[in-house]
């Protein structure tokens, strides 16, 4: 019972990741730069750190966990938090190209099997003592492998949709549509995405023992990662607003509060992944198999529910039924990849 709860609460926290670029839509007169990094201040600053109290006990301080002996786990967990920011603008640039729903689906994609596997690969380089590669089972490689057919299939249903529509179909779906850019791209996104899973495992262990619960003890490494990601996104879009003259959004007091209120928004619905995760994890401790796998499970069901957003954003409309049915069945493969590992673990 215990394992069906966390992974609806990872299935709840993907939901809510996949919807947060709704509220984005309802931003007006600011560049894309400007309410980037501000929903970021909510989604990578803010939240993570309310996040991250909850992990303290009475009596102790988040100052006492990341000023103790911890210093090189701390540097590798921000460092790959600094390399999944890049990760992160080159995201948002996939679903420029591809759209909501194909773009999340290729880069998460990749992001789900590149980061399953890179981190305990490389924890064992930096810590062999700690035989992380031990966590790689059978059951491990399969859910990840199952992953990763579930998305080649929606990648094929991509593949299918560019080929069978006229340019003028693609841009009424998605204005700036370019399969093979955003493909190059989606990749890039997907493998530099992997790093947060990455930090992750460097900062596992950033936590007060068994006076932290098990569901908030992911929670002060999240922290990190996402500090690492804000300072890339902070870099890129302070120089996006110099290069474009668009300062000035920041100055637009009439605006200030309906912008405010939906980067709150979105940055909430993004966070809530990782905090579904920590929690979702809380639940899974009796399957290490599933502990593995969780951050793979989390990037499987956001590509099922972006695919849901996209297809109730119209991006499919004009599609054949042959094209939606391979994207059916790609959606299927990767619910199916949620639960088998459990199945053959």
């Amino acid at each position: 019972m215990d394992i069906l709860i966390g992974l609806l609460i990872i299935a709840v926290g993907a939901f809510c990741q996949s919807s947060c670029y709704v509220p984005i839509n309802k931003i007006k007169d600011w560049s894309w730069e400007s309410y980037w990094i501000v929903q970021g201040v909510f989604a990578w600053l803010l939240l993570p750190l309310l996040g991250a109290l909850l992990a303290v006990p009475a009596g102790h301080s988040l100052c006492e966990l990341f000023t103790g002996d911890n210093s090189f786990n701390i540097l590798m967990t921000i460092l790959f938090g600094v390399l999944w920011g890049v990760g992160g603008l080159t995201f948002g640039l996939s679903m420029r190209y591809l759209g909501v729903a194909l773009g999340q689906s290729i880069a998460l994609g990749t992001c789900a099997g590149l980061g399953t596997i890179m981190g305990p690969v490389l924890l064992n380089i930096f810590f062999p003592e700690l035989d992380a590669l031990s966590s790689l089972t059978f059951a491990v490689i399969m859910g990840v492998v199952v992953t990763l057919v579930g998305i080649g299939v929606i990648g094929v249903a991509g593949a299918m949709k560019s080929s069978s529509l006229s340019e003028e179909e693609k841009k009424a779906a998605v204005k700036d549509f370019n399969f093979p850019k955003g493909l190059t791209i989606a990749l890039l996104a997907g493998f530099m995405s992997g790093c947060f899973n990455v930090g992750l495992e460097f900062g596992k262990g950033i936590h007060f023992g068994d006076l932290t619960p098990d569901m908030y003890k992911t929670l002060p490494a999240t922290l990190l990662v996402t500090l690492g990601g804000f300072v890339t996104n902070a870099i890129y879009c302070f120089n996006q607003n110099s290069k474009n003259k668009t300062w000035g959004d920041y100055k637009k007091g009439g605006v200030w509060a309906n912008n405010l209120l939906f980067c709150l928004l979105a940055g909430a619905l993004w966070y809530s992944q990782f905090f579904g995760l920590s929690l979702g994890k809380g639940f899974l401790t009796e399957s290490p198999t599933l502990m593995t796998l969780s951050f793979c499970i989390l990037m499987a069901l956001n590509v099922v529910f972006s695919n849901v957003w996209g297809i109730i954003l119209k991006e499919w409309k004009g599609c054949s039924s042959t094209t939606i049915a391979v994207l059916i069945i790609g959606i299927l493969i990767l619910i199916v990849s949620s639960f088998l590992p459990q199945l053959i673990g």
